[in-house]
C-alpha cells in the first residue's frame, strides 16, 4: 500500500476524524450509490444504525450531526463550521432533510439514527448500517460502512479484503517496512522526503504536491489562529474553558525572555489552540486524525518559528517524511483510537512529528527512522478514554504534552549516530500486539479510565 500525503493529511471538521469526518464520507458515499443507481428518488425514509464506539460516543463526537450532514451531500473539507451547526439545527426543527441535496424525505433524528450501546459489527468498532424504505415502509437496500480511521471509510465488500480505503497505485519506491525504507535511502542516496516525492509524482505534478502541501499547512495555521483568538466555553457539557487567547496574550505581553523554554510554551499553545479548535467543531486536518489534529501543526510552528533557516521547502520536506512514517502506522498497525487506543493516534502522530522535524533538521534517514521510534515507543499503552465521550479531556492537553515529546525525541535522534536496539518496525508492532490486548474500555468508548473517573460534576 502506498499512501499518499494528501491521504493522511485531509482537511475537514471536528471533533473526530473517525467519529465526525469518517461517518459524513460513509453517508455521502451511499447516497450517490442510491443515486448512481437510480434508487434516490424511490426512497421515502433512511435509517441509520450507530454501532461499537460510534454508538457509545455518537453524541459526544458528532457522529450523529456528521451523518446527518453527509446526508444531505455536505462534504467535510467544504463545509463551513458555522454552516454545518445550522443546517444540522435546521434539518432538526423541519423534521425532513434533502437527501443528497435533492430529494426531499421525512426525517426524525430520534428515530432515524439509531445509536447501538452495545452492539458492534464484526469488522470494526466504527460500524454503520444505512437502511432504506419505500412508502409503502418496505426495505430496498442496505449496505454496511465502516470508519476505519483517519477519515478512511470502506464498505462492508471492501471490508472483506485489504481494509486500506486506499486505491493501489504502482510507484517507483514501494516499502512496508520502516527496513524497507531505510534500504531504499540507502540504495538510492535519497533522503526519506525524496523517496516520499518520487512515489507522489505518479499521480500529480511536483507543483500540486507541493502546493497542495503549503495548502495543507496553511489551513493549519489558519486553525492555530483561530484557537489562539478564542475564548469561552467548549460545547457538550463539561464546561471546559478555552485557553488559546489567555495563552497567547500572555505569551505576547512577556516578549522575548531569557527562559530556555520559552520556545516549548509556544508549541504547547499551539497544540492546544489546535484541539480546542477540533473539539469546537471547527476547521482542521487530520495529522492523521482530529484526536491528535494539534501534534504536527504545532511541531511545524516550533520549526518555522524557531529553527534557523526554516522555509516553506522545509515544510514540505517535513510533511512527506511524516507521510513515510504515517503510511507504516496506517498498513501494519492502526491509527483508529476505537481499534488500539490513542497510542494509534497520539502515538502515531508524535512518531509522525518527531520523524519530520529530524528531517529539516538535517538528520540521516537512520536518525529520522530512530527519531519516529522513540515517538511511538513512550507512546506504547496510551489508552482513549474521552470525558463524556468528548474529544476535550484527556485529548486537549494530551497533544501538548506529545508536542514537545516529538521535539525531544527529533531532537535526541538528530544527536545520535542513528544506532539504536528498538526498531521502528518492532515498535509498531508492539503497538499493534498491546492494541489488540487493549480491554474494549480503552478504545474510545467512554467506558473506563478517566471517561469512568472523572464525573460530569467534578468538570
Amino acid at each position: 500500500m502506498s499512501l499518499s500525503v494528501f491521504d493522511l493529511f485531509k482537511i475537514g471538521i471536528g471533533p473526530s476524524s473517525s467519529h465526525t469526518v469518517g461517518p459524513m464520507r460513509a453517508a455521502v458515499r451511499y447516497v450517490e450509490r442510491l443515486r448512481a443507481a437510480g434508487q434516490l428518488e424511490r426512497v421515502a425514509r433512511i435509517e441509520t444504525q450507530l454501532f461499537g464506539s460510534l454508538g457509545l460516543t455518537g453524541h459526544g463526537h458528532g457522529t450523529v450531526k456528521a451523518v446527518i450532514l453527509g446526508l444531505q451531500g455536505e462534504q467535510p473539507h467544504l463545509i463551513d463550521p458555522a454552516e454545518a451547526e445550522l443546517r444540522f439545527e435546521a434539518s432538526q426543527a423541519v423534521g425532513s432533510l434533502e437527501l443528497g441535496g435533492t430529494h426531499a424525505i421525512a426525517f426524525d433524528v430520534k428515530r432515524d439514527v439509531v445509536l447501538h450501546l452495545r452492539e458492534r459489527l464484526a469488522f470494526h468498532s466504527n460500524g454503520m448500517r444505512f437502511d432504506v424504505f419505500d412508502e409503502a415502509g418496505a426495505l430496498f437496500d442496505s449496505r454496511e460502512y465502516y470508519s476505519i480511521g483517519g477519515g478512511f471509510v470502506v464498505d462492508e465488500d471492501e471490508a472483506r479484503g485489504p481494509a486500506t480505503a486506499v486505491a493501489e497505485v504502482e510507484v517507483p519506491y514501494p516499502f512496508d517496512s520502516g527496513d524497507e525504507l531505510l534500504a531504499i535511502a540507502r540504495r538510492t542516496g535519497l533522503c526519506i522526503s525524496d523517496i516520499v516525492l518520487a512515489n507522489e509524482l505518479v499521480t500529480r505534478t511536483e507543483e500540486e504536491v507541493r502546493g497542495g502541501i503549503l495548502e495543507i499547512w496553511s489551513v493549519m495555521q489558519q486553525c492555530i489562529h483561530n484557537g489562539t483568538h478564542s475564548s469561552g466555553i467548549l460545547p457538550g457539557g463539561l464546561n471546559v474553558r478555552r485557553r488559546g487567547e489567555m495563552q497567547r496574550e500572555q505569551l505576547e505581553a512577556a516578549g522575548h525572555t531569557a527562559d530556555p523554554l520559552h520556545a516549548m510554551e509556544w508549541v504547547t499553545l499551539a497544540a492546544l489552540a489546535v484541539n480546542e479548535e477540533n473539539a469546537a467543531g471547527g476547521r482542521v486536518v487530520t495529522a492523521p486524525t482530529n484526536g491528535a489534529a494539534g501534534i504536527i501543526p504545532a511541531v511545524v510552528d516550533y520549526y518555522t518559528r524557531f529553527v534557523p533557516g526554516a522555509d516553506d521547502e522545509g515544510v514540505v520536506r517535513f510533511f512527506l517524511t511524516a507521510t513515510a512514517i504515517g503510511t507504516l502506522f496506517k498498513k501494519n498497525a492502526s491509527i483508529s483510537g476505537a481499534e488500539v487506543g490513542c497510542q494509534g493516534e497520539v502515538g502515531s502522530a508524535c512518531s509522525m512529528a518527531a520523524g519530520g522535524l529530524a528531517e529539516v533538521l538535517g538528520g540521516t534517514p537512520e536518525q529520522i527512522e530512530y527519531a519516529a521510534e522513540i515517538g511511538i515507543e513512550h507512546n506504547l499503552g496510551l489508552t482513549c478514554d474521552p470525558v463524556g465521550g468528548l474529544v476535550q479531556i484527556p485529548c486537549i492537553e494530551r497533544n501538548a504534552i506529545a508536542s514537545v515529546k516529538a521535539i525531544t525525541a527529533a531532537r535526541m535522534a538528530v544527536r545520535s549516530d542513528g544506532e539504536h536496539l528498538v526498531s521502528l518496525d518492532t515498535a509498531i508492532k508492539t503497538m499493534r500486539d498491546t492494541g489488540v490486548d487493549m480491554s474494549h474500555k480503552y478504545k474510545e468508548t467512554a467506558e473506563g479510565g478517566l471517561a469512568l473517573n472523572v464525573s460530569m460534576v467534578e468538570c
